[in-house]
């Protein structure tokens, strides 16, 4: 803890050096991941879901984690608004803040992977470079990357929240897919599109997502 007085203001404050420290050490317990998974009987990783505001990713989310409930499988979302209201209510929408809230949140999926819970992160994260920087994160291809790969006229119709009226209006700014850009994945694990112009039910594309966890392993200890 470092003190630092001002005598300009007759202020003493006190400035915590903890984060910048060198003289802190990991500590392993003697309960580990895999004795985390074999009590669960699964394996905990990281399903991230990106895409646009309005292509279905919270609802991809949610219905990924009712079928791995009825299958009693322990799994827990992550979504990007709710975690505005408490962990990054912080954080505005500017580039740097974005990367930030990115970053937390692929700290908080991993601890949840590394308790043996299959965690649903269900954010827009625009950016290549945030999105890898969480998959490295992840050792032993844990990390699932799911692309709703909407086109941008579906999710602006849809516009559930009305943020594509206001973005269009000017009213916010450095809306993804408006005036931001949203960089797709060149290499995700999973893409969910349109068949024929017609979205997959919720259902279907939960589906998706479970068969790949199934064929990979994830599901059992």
């Amino acid at each position: 803890m470092l003190i630092i007085e001002s005598r300009e203001r007759g202020v003493t404050c006190l400035m915590s050096s903890v984060g910048n420290s060198t003289n802190i050490f990991w500590h392993e317990c003697p309960v580990g991941k895999p004795d985390r998974q074999k009590l669960l009987q699964q394996k905990g990783c990281v399903v991230w879901i990106t895409g646009l505001s309005g292509s279905g990713k919270s609802t991809l989310a949610c219905s990924i984690g009712r079928e791995l409930h009825s299958r009693g499988k322990l799994s827990y979302v992550l979504d990007g608004d709710n975690l505005r209201h408490g962990l990054n209510k912080d954080l505005g929408f500017k580039g740097e803040d974005r990367a930030e809230n990115i970053r937390r949140v692929g700290e908080v999926a991993k601890l949840f992977a590394d308790a043996g819970l299959i965690c649903i992160a269900s954010l827009i994260s625009p950016y290549r470079k945030d999105r890898d920087a969480c998959r490295s994160l992840l050792p032993d291809a844990s990390f699932i990357e799911v692309f709703m790969n909407m086109p941008l006229e579906v999710c602006e119709k849809r516009d559930a929240k009305g943020l594509y009226k206001l973005a269009r209006e000017g009213k916010i700014k450095g809306f993804t897919g408006i005036d931001d850009p949203y960089e797709p994945p060149l290499n995700c694990e999973i893409e969910i599109q349109q068949h024929h112009g017609i979205c997959p039910a919720p259902n279907v594309m939960a589906g998706q997502v479970l068969s790949y966890l199934e064929e990979k392993g994830f599901l059992h200890a």
